[in-house]
């Protein structure tokens, strides 16, 4: 990374929450990392055997998710001799607890030595055939939150930020994923209408809330990094309906047996 102060000050952090893993968990490497986003904590269980479970706030430098379904856990796992680490939750840029909250579980995991990180999300969909359950790979993202995850004069190429290896990898695993592009916002109010068809019109076809800045900071340390939005809903205006949190929480719950086994067989090739 750089030798900004900010960037320093995180990285520190970053190295104190590894540490306090690898003594809570007994494990002191980690190769791939899952940060499991709304609606896909259900599928952690099909990852592998689960050899230590940890609340999030025993490990320093991570705060409770104030979010419902947002999970709250991070599980060290044996997933047929991989180790993984997994995130069940993460802190949001609308928690306002700031850019370097947001990114924290990242820098951890690149500082237990993960080498991969699977970002994960629940998502509206700007596809009408993407019914709601349907997984898509992130084959790009547009960052809409108005702020950078890195500090000072720190450029990063983002040239094939999401892993076309990983993406291929999964499209052997299940040849019916479908790609799209990612658009952060925010939050923690969901879209207009008229948002979403700037979206469409700048070549977005899912949206969140999350996974972009994690993503800028993964490709700052060196890891690769590959998304999977589980598409919960039509976006704003789609529908004619009102979005719900609900209505992410419970098409995740539907999914997250086929999505469990995807990150399952991906975790283990990648």
């Amino acid at each position: 990374m750089t030798n900004h102060p900010a960037t320093i000050a995180a990285d520190e952090r970053a190295q104190e929450s590894a540490e306090a893993i690898a003594r809570l968990t007994g494990r002191d490497h980690h190769e791939i990392a899952v940060v499991l986003g709304s609606g896909w904590a259900p599928a952690a269980d099909l990852l592998g055997r689960t050899v230590a479970d940890l609340p999030i706030t025993e490990v320093p430098h991570f705060a409770a998710p104030v979010v419902n379904g947002h999970g709250g856990r991070i599980r060290s796992i044996d997933a047929d001799g991989v180790p993984v680490l997994a995130f069940l939750g993460r802190t949001h840029l609308y928690e306002e607890r700031g850019v370097d909250a947001v990114t924290h579980g990242v820098r951890t995991a690149a500082a237990t030595g993960c080498r991969a990180v699977v970002l994960t999300n629940g998502c509206g969909g700007l596809d009408s055939s993407w019914s709601p359950g349907t997984p898509v790979l992130i084959r790009d993202h547009i960052n809409l939150t108005g702020t950078s995850p890195l500090h000072g004069a720190h450029f990063v190429d983002l040239t094939d930020l999401y892993s076309p290896r990983l993406r291929d990898l999964c499209r052997e695993i299940d040849p019916t994923l479908a790609e799209g592009v990612y658009a952060q916002f925010p939050g923690p109010m969901y879209e207009t209408p008229a948002e979403i068809a700037m979206v469409r019109a700048i070549g977005g076809t899912l949206v969140g809330m999350s996974t972009a800045l994690e993503a800028i900071v993964a490709r700052a340390a060196s890891m690769e990094i590959l998304g999977v939005s589980l598409v919960t809903n039509l976006a704003a205006g789609m529908s004619g309906q009102p979005l719900s949190h609900q209505e992410v929480l419970e098409a995740g719950q539907a999914a997250a047996e086929r999505m469990g086994r995807l990150l399952a067989d991906i975790v283990r090739q990648a």
